[in-house]
């Protein structure tokens, strides 16, 4: 892949260098450090869209919860964590349960923060959001450690797989029935049509629509790198061997295996990486405030992940290419709010179906890198809130929660990974020429 990306003046080579050079380490140690490793989910919700009927049974799909005793007390603190050290110092948080029981807010805070904590709830559950968001309060929500949980090929695949990503994109990427995306085994035979008529009507989508295709696209791309890239090579004597899979690679990219398409669904993935990339250069001066820490209990690791976490938007601003999103829902004010609407409600259902996949170890990932991609539309589509955020008291025109931003970072990660693997096909490509 070389050149300039469409619907953007930004080219490939620059966003490795990039990425190689600046962001892939600094994103890499971020992801270890406690406050970033750990995130909430649940995996028990039913599929709300067709019945059960493709739960994986291979040992690779389960995803291991993390006992209560690992998770750092700040952490289980929950909602009295989302922003100062002065909520979370009272002795009852040394004992998780007993701060559950008296109420850890209601024991430290003053009648104005806990007033504050009310409008944080109240916005938590307003209509902003990007993503079907799990009930942390569920009994079924669990805290898992993504370090111990890998992304990687876990041999989940056939009718029920593909009908997750054949619902994903035939219903909710604003699509007529009667135009197949390319390559798709699921769609009625197509004759002598090569998927030209769907790039044909592609191009002449409003950006907006071009632009939500492309983010669904390249979400599945990179995806599909991290499954080539971790792949289950041999299994010896119970030791299996995780590895980089050429063959598995061309099969999903090669341009000749797809007929043109990999290297479409290539740039998709760079395309979702500088949209996420310029949520982070906005969301920067949320973190910036003094009164927002990443609190996990440890005053000097929360120090230093912050440190970190501000480094790495300082990066991000640095970067001379970033998409430039004015241009999204720029027409008349009442055509571009139905659009924006219809776009979050889209992405919204997107955000549901990945409770249909049965895969646990696929959901996880699934679950996660959707939500940090409907944090970053969130962000992007807040920008005067953000600017408009006091210094030292909470905002009631835009919020994060934990775990919104565990999503966001990893997200990003996950994507800073893909790029990171794809050099690394590309030097293995050449050894086996």
């Amino acid at each position: 892949l070389t050149g300039v990306l469409d619907d953007c003046l930004c080219d490939i080579e620059s966003i490795d260098d990039f990425n190689t050079f600046k962001i892939f380490p600094k994103i890499q140690k971020l992801q270890e450090r406690d406050y970033f490793r750990y995130y909430k989910v649940n995996l028990k919700r039913p599929c709300p869209f067709w019945a059960d009927d493709g739960h994986c049974s291979i040992k690779d799909c389960h995803v291991e919860p993390c006992p209560e005793s690992k998770i750092p007390v700040g952490i289980k603190a929950g909602s009295s964590n989302k922003y100062s050290k002065a909520a979370n110092n009272s002795k009852e948080l040394e004992d998780c349960e007993q701060a559950n029981k008296l109420g850890a807010v209601n024991s430290t805070l003053s009648n104005q923060s806990k007033e504050a904590f009310i409008d944080w709830a109240r916005y938590d559950d307003s209509q902003d959001h990007f993503c079907e968001l799990d009930d942390e309060r569920s009994p079924d929500a669990q805290y898992v450690d993504l370090l111990l949980n890998p992304e990687r090929y876990t041999g989940y695949k056939g009718p029920s797989a593909w009908r997750v990503w054949n619902s994903i994109y035939e219903e909710n990427c604003f699509k007529p029935r009667s135009v197949y995306r390319p390559l798709n085994p699921l769609a009625p035979s197509r004759g002598g049509d090569d998927g030209e008529s769907f790039y044909t009507w592609l191009e002449g989508l409003c950006l907006e629509k071009r632009v939500f295709y492309k983010l669904i696209s390249g979400l599945h791309a990179s995806i599909n790198l991290h499954l080539c890239a971790n792949y289950l090579l041999e299994e010896t004597w119970g030791k299996p061997r995780w590895g980089p899979n050429v063959k598995e690679f061309t099969r999903r990219f090669d341009p000749v295996e797809t007929k043109g398409e990999g290297p479409r669904r290539l740039k998709n993935l760079y395309f979702l990486y500088l949209i996420e990339l310029r949520a982070l250069s906005k969301v920067a001066p949320y973190f910036e405030r003094s009164i927002v820490d990443l609190y996990t209990g440890n005053g000097h690791e929360d120090a230093e992940s912050k440190a970190l976490l501000l480094d790495i938007f300082r990066d991000t601003k640095s970067f001379h290419m970033h998409f430039d999103e004015k241009s999204m829902f720029a027409g008349d004010k009442k055509g571009a709010k139905s659009l924006k609407e219809e776009f979050r409600l889209h992405f919204k259902n997107i955000s549901r179906i990945m409770d249909c996949v049965g895969c646990d170890k696929c959901r996880l990932w699934g679950k996660l890198q959707t939500q940090g991609l409907g944090t970053a539309l969130k962000i992007l589509f807040s920008e005067k809130e953000i600017q408009s955020l006091p210094e030292n008291s909470p905002s009631k025109g835009f919020q994060l929660t934990r775990q919104e931003i565990v999503a966001l970072v990893n997200a990003f990660g996950r994507l800073s990974t893909s790029i990171r693997e794809l050099q690394n096909f590309k030097v293995l490509l050449q050894k086996t020429r």
